[in-house]
């Protein structure tokens, strides 16, 4: 039986013998083939028997020994465990192929609960998350990496003990007085070290807010369109969401929303997450009255303050705020790279122990080193030198963009606010199906998002437009990007007036011909 099983059975190649052999006779005993006290045969025997070495079987036998899978007497021999009379039945092979074959293949959230079933019925990153609308690969190539490689090969170099622990204090204590001091000259923030903590980045500090500021079923203000991840992150912590309208002006509470009582607020007032609008001082004042009264929190995302091309950098909402209320978020992702993974928050002073304690007990934060690298990366001066030459870069590529649109699509074409940003946003005419205009983009080549799917509510609700992502975009692959997209959307825009040949001393101009709209 045992030689037969050894040839047949379907090992890994470079599984040993006598891991093989155990798998053989522990799969025996558990489908009790080899009943509960039953003797197997003596180590030399089975050796003979299976053609192979005595090692090798006493091996496989002191394993299902010390698991307790047999006993063995000395000068009686070894036995099958009594024990296995007291396991479950096993069940049997058909049923276990079946049960592994589903497993293997579970229908959408079988082995989830409800709210992960929810959560990852839709991966939300394959429809929502902003990629550059052009070429396949991000632009990288402003990055300072000699600097960078250097100044973490010198934390490695000088490595002390304490930093190859787990973060005990927030973060590192050099990186969180040089954000602190970033943050109070350059976005108008009221804030001490103390108060900042360093995360993994803004998804991994609004989940922190979630779970120690709000309890499941409390009830979220949520920007209509808005930031998905952050949507994923609060409703994966159970928070009922309230879709909040957002206009010109930025988010735009209405007497109704007023009359509820949030318990956390998810903001981004400096440059709207997707509409690029900014949030009116008017707002912010109503917004953060509305919370001291309340004793709700409010959630300020800076995501891309850095990269304001026209006028003056707009202040942060957290500097407005006299009550405490607002809790600040900032990463590094976006200004540096993705996958470096660093982001931050600043407290409120009266929860600053609180939240640290949390972040400790939760996250078990790390990556000091990397922490090191990148207070003296701020300090030293590059990160200030590293934004101004990509503020440059991507100023550069959002004229171009745009101007091409509006070259093709005529000047009447509508665009968000862009004097911020790494995205920007092509509204679309009533009733265009931003959709499908998506998907013949693909087919082009293009890689744009349908500005629908950034809201809460129903569809009746949702305005269309294309969500286009232009700073990692190579500077080469602007104008050919801009003239492919310009291409799928030209039956939905009058062209712009182009001159014709003069008659008579005047020039003739061609009329703006008439359009449908998709459907």
């Amino acid at each position: 039986m045992l030689a037969r099983e050894l040839a047949e059975a379907d090992f890994h190649p470079r599984l040993p013998m006598h891991r093989r052999l155990y798998e053989s006779l522990r799969g025996a005993i558990l489908s009790r083939r080899l009943g509960p006290g039953e003797r197997l045969p003596s180590s030399r025997d089975l050796a003979a028997e299976l053609g192979l070495s005595r090692n090798t079987v006493l091996s496989a036998l002191n394993q299902l020994l010390a698991e307790g899978y047999v006993e063995a007497t000395i000068g009686s021999g070894t036995y099958v465990s009594h024990a296995i009379a007291n396991a479950p039945v096993p069940i049997p092979v058909a049923v276990a192929r079946e049960e592994a074959r589903r497993r293997r293949n579970p229908g959408p959230g079988m082995l989830l609960s409800a709210r992960g079933a929810l959560l990852t019925g839709r991966r939300a990153s394959e429809h929502v998350e902003i990629q550059p609308f052009a070429g396949q690969d991000d632009d990288y190539d402003g990055f300072p990496f000699k600097v960078w490689q250097r100044l973490q090969a010198r934390q490695w170099r000088n490595a002390r003990a304490e930093l190859l622990d787990y973060d005990h204090g927030g973060g590192h204590p050099a990186l969180r007085r040089a954000i602190a001091d970033y943050l109070r000259v350059s976005r108008s923030v009221n804030v001490t070290p103390d108060q900042v903590l360093i995360t993994p980045g803004t998804q991994q500090s609004l989940d922190l807010c979630a779970r120690l500021l709000a309890d499941s079923g409390d009830l979220a203000w949520f920007e209509n369109p808005g930031y998905w991840a952050a949507e994923r992150v609060l409703r994966g912590n159970g928070l009922q969401l309230r879709p909040v309208a957002v206009d010109a002006e930025g988010l735009a509470p209405s007497e109704d929303d007023f009359a509820t009582r949030a318990k956390l607020i998810y903001v981004t007032p400096s440059h709207q997450y997707p509409t690029g609008v900014v949030m009116s001082l008017a707002r912010r004042r109503a917004l953060l009255e509305y919370a001291a009264r309340t004793g709700a929190w409010i959630l300020e995302d800076d995501y891309d303050a850095e990269f304001r091309y026209e006028g003056r950098p707009v202040a942060s909402l957290q500097g407005l705020d006299d009550a405490g209320r607002v809790i600040y978020m900032g990463t590094f992702s976006k200004v540096l790279y993705p996958g470096l993974r660093i982001g931050y928050m600043v407290v409120p002073p009266a929860i600053a122990a609180d939240m640290q304690t949390g972040l400790y007990d939760l996250h078990r934060p790390g990556q000091l080193l990397m922490q090191a690298a990148l207070a003296e990366f701020i300090q030293l001066g590059y990160f200030a030198s590293h934004i101004r030459r990509q503020r440059q870069v991507y100023a550069e590529r959002r004229q171009r963009l745009t101007s091409v649109l509006r070259e093709v699509l005529g000047e009447g074409i509508e665009l968000s606010p862009v004097q911020t940003g790494m995205h920007l946003v092509v509204y679309l005419p009533a009733g265009a199906d931003d959709v499908a205009l998506a998907e013949e983009c693909a087919d082009a080549g293009l890689n744009v998002r349908p500005l629908s799917r950034y809201y809460l509510d129903a569809p009746g609700g949702r305005r269309g437009g294309l969500v286009i992502g232009y700073a990692y975009v190579k500077s080469p692959g602007i104008e050919p990007g801009a003239r492919k997209l310009g291409a799928v959307l030209g039956r939905l825009f009058a062209p712009a007036p182009k001159a014709r040949a003069k008659r008579g001393g005047v020039a003739a101009r061609t009329a703006p011909r008439r359009v449908g709209v998709a459907g």
